[in-house]
């Protein structure tokens, strides 16, 4: 089992975090879902404990109880390692995620039931807080965790971008905003100075049970989800202007346009979105 956890500062408010967050994951899923492979959202609805609506684990000790969940299926096919795919059989690389967001806090839990079941899981806790990155346990960890935790900072500006990510309007060292006037996030200490400012802490604990591939799967993933975490943030950060402004209704209504273009998109077309690192196999 592998623990790591990410912190992830960025230009903005917690509260407008909250609405861009979503509308770059609905922005981003079209850019990679098509020719069979992608995200399909089988449900995204409020829960709440207080109406008899249980999330499946206790949010953050049972600080929070109530928010949206949804599930979706990821099917993954061309975007993991050879090796996998060789020894997986057909119809196993797709993978479960059901999310509750009860926003500032978040848990996602990532699932193989079909083949790998009680072997595999990723749980990515996320808290969002008005600070720089510098708050020690911010998921409030046992002695025990926290002597396994591993903290990975990312920068969205600085860090190296592999060369399959790179797009020229994605870029947080060139862009700024019209609507806000933030940005350009120039050299290597925009972090400790802009405002308005606040911080993804994002708990990854993976495990994968297979003997032989544990420890180089568990590797791998918690390397996709760095990427996956620097890729995601530069976009939120160079889509402020698409976001800025839109409300919560706005951010449904938008989810809900998304889940009917992804469901199209799924069956036809070409394979999308992320591709394999050059070293991934």
């Amino acid at each position: 089992m592998l623990i790591k956890e990410f912190r992830i500062v960025l230009p903005m408010t917690v509260d407008e975090y909250q609405v861009a967050q979503l509308y770059s994951v609905a922005h981003a899923s079209k850019n990679e879902t098509g020719g069979g492979e992608g995200i399909e959202v089988l449900k995204n609805e409020p829960f709440s404990a207080t109406e008899g609506v249980q999330p499946k684990y206790p949010l953050c000790n049972g600080r929070y109880t109530e928010g949206q969940y949804t599930l979706k299926i990821y099917h993954l096919a061309s975007k993991v390692p050879n090796y996998l795919r060789w020894l997986a059989p057909k119809g196993s690389l797709e993978v479960r995620e059901e999310a509750w967001n009860a926003f500032p806090y978040c848990r996602t839990i990532v699932t193989n039931p079909e083949y790998m079941k009680d072997n595999f899981f990723i749980k990515i806790e996320s808290i969002h807080l008005p600070d720089r990155g510098d708050t020690q346990n911010a998921h409030g960890l046992d002695k025990e965790t926290l002597s396994k935790r591993e903290v990975i900072k990312i920068d969205i500006a600085n860090d190296a971008v592999d060369p399959a990510d790179r797009k020229p309007d994605i870029n947080p060292s060139m862009y700024k905003s019209v609507k806000t006037g933030r940005g350009p996030l120039a050299g290597y200490s925009w972090d400790k100075t802009c405002q308005p400012v606040m911080c993804c802490y994002k708990l990854v604990t993976v495990e994968f049970k297979w003997w032989g591939l544990q420890s180089k799967v568990e590797k791998f993933i918690q390397k996709g989800e760095r990427r996956i975490f620097t890729n995601f943030h530069r976009e939120v950060f160079c889509w402020t202007d698409e976001w800025f402004g839109l409300t919560m209704a706005d951010i449904r209504a938008l989810e809900d346009k998304t889940k009917k273009e992804l469901d199209q998109q799924l069956h036809t077309g070409e394979v999308k979105g992320t591709k394999k690192c050059a070293d991934d196999d």
